[in-house]
């Protein structure tokens, strides 16, 4: 499909009751493959800051939308993304230097959670307490119901800008809250045009607001803010345990980082595994927290999983984002590039040899493929963010079972296998908060609950366990007199 090249020039300031309201200062988002400059959005300041939440708990406590009505709004919004969906993919494709292609499928998935979050806005419900089974306490009867938090705190990441908003917002409005988004300073228009369709789509003034800013002022002012019942972050490990210290009992979901880890067994099918390992390893040039980034393969199969591998990688197009036949972009920044760089000749003067790729052109990596690796090396410990992957050899399932739990993270990891009591085996030990079987670690369906455990974050994603999350479980009893 050709690229549409004609989309709006946008200059706004911040989102607050359903209009643009300026700023003193301005932020400008760049286009990441040649740097110029997009548009502008509105730097907030604190008093605009607190605005935002004001309005956000005023519009709470004042204007109710019944689960139906959520309902059909958040279906609007999903006609609304299907409608604009070339004008967004193109917005997302510039900001962020993913792939055009990549960006049409984030907006088919924010398409899927505006229409699954229209589904559980009428599955909200609570359950039956058998109260009256308790010797004395027989006239007693109860059920619990779920209410909405209140305002709820969405600060999104640059790699997945809509997608991870939709992931958050959606569900909140599901719930009945009401939302205060921070996108990511430096893809921030995605946001503008977010926010204008779920007016369009009939969501009221006031039920989200939008404030662009750095962590360092707006984030800190947002974090501070009691008003706030739930903060919803994906990012670094280091900012997320900085939100959790700065919140203290306030409830927060925490979607952080990975060293994501893939088993391939020696009865997988290794022309399937190679090319998914190498396709979910690339997806947005490695910037996904669960990217492939260590692929453990038996050792009886190693050098054929290397031979396909690197001959997938070879044929692999990068270049300009905006054009329909290159696979992979840019990253974010070129310092990203040169941070990935330097791990890699790291690697390499430790003794890690380069199966294929490692240069860089600005912010373009050329897909990596490392094999000899150490587990203490940067590029094996550590969480890459880049089209990189390190290949490692084991002997036995105990043995590769060890080496995927050593890690700090544990987000998702995958397994190619034809063996059932291996596929159980694996899934009984493998220390992650998902794990996909004859897949890798960088596959998702939006409606599964989605997160980690250890230093990969806490809570779940996915509409009905994000609504989980975002309301409270509150307990109604009755005493009966007869």
């Amino acid at each position: 499909m050709a690229v549409k090249t004609d989309i709006r020039s946008i200059d706004v300031g911040i989102w607050i009751a359903g209009q643009w309201v300026e700023t003193k200062e301005k932020i400008a988002v760049k286009n990441k493959f040649n740097g110029e400059t997009l548009g502008f959005v509105g730097k907030a300041d604190k008093e605009q800051t607190e605005w935002a939440v004001s309005n956000a708990k005023e519009t709470f406590e004042k204007v109710k939308l019944s689960p139906y009505e959520r309902s059909v709004i958040l279906n609007k919004m999903a006609q609304k993304l299907k409608e604009n969906k070339e004008e967004l993919a193109l917005i997302l494709t510039r900001e962020t230097g993913n792939t055009i292609r990549e960006s049409r499928a984030e907006i088919d998935r924010c398409v899927f959670t505006f229409e699954h979050s229209a589904e559980e806005a009428k599955r909200i419900t609570g359950e039956m307490l058998p109260i009256n089974s308790m010797k004395g306490h027989e006239n007693r009867f109860g059920f619990t119901v779920r209410v909405p938090v209140g305002v709820v705190c969405a600060i999104t990441p640059f790699n997945g800008p809509l997608n991870l908003a939709s992931h958050k917002v959606a569900p909140a409005i599901a719930a009945g809250n009401t939302v205060v988004l921070k996108p990511a300073r430096t893809t921030s228009l995605s946001a503008v045009r977010f926010a204008e369709l779920l007016k369009e789509a009939g969501l009221p003034d006031g039920y989200l607001n939008v404030v662009f800013g750095g962590g360092a002022d707006v984030g800190t002012w947002l974090l501070h803010d009691q008003r706030i019942g739930f903060y919803s972050f994906t990012g670094s490990e280091e900012v997320g345990k900085m939100i959790k210290q700065e919140t203290g009992i306030r409830r927060v979901g925490l979607e952080l980082g990975n060293n994501s880890a893939t088993i391939v067994c020696s009865d997988a099918n290794i022309e399937q595994a190679a090319e998914l390992c190498v396709k979910r390893a690339l997806w947005k040039a490695g910037q996904v927290c669960i990217s492939v980034q260590r692929v453990y393969v038996h050792e009886a199969v190693l050098e054929q999983f290397l031979q396909k591998a690197s001959a997938i990688i070879e044929n692999i197009k990068v270049g300009d984002p905006e054009d329909p036949n290159t696979d992979i972009g840019v990253m974010h920044t070129e310092e990203a590039a040169s941070r990935i760089e330097a791990w890699v000749h790291e690697a390499v003067e430790q003794g890690a040899r380069v199966v294929c790729g490692n240069k860089r052109n600005k912010s373009q990596f050329l897909p990596t493929l490392l094999t000899d690796v150490k587990p203490d090396m940067k590029v094996v410990c550590k969480e890459i963010f880049a089209p990189v992957v390190s290949v490692i050899p084991f002997k036995d399932l105990d043995e590769v079972i060890r080496l995927v739990n050593d890690s700090d993270y544990g987000l998702q990891a995958g397994a190619f296998t034809n063996d059932i009591n291996t596929a159980f085996y694996l899934a009984n030990k493998i220390e992650v908060g998902g794990l996909n079987i004859n897949d890798t670690s960088n596959w998702r369906a939006d409606i599964i609950p989605y997160g980690g455990i250890k230093n990969s974050g806490i809570g779940r994603e996915g509409p009905k366990y994000a609504i989980e999350e975002m309301t409270e479980l509150r307990v109604i009893t009755f005493n009966l007199s007869h």
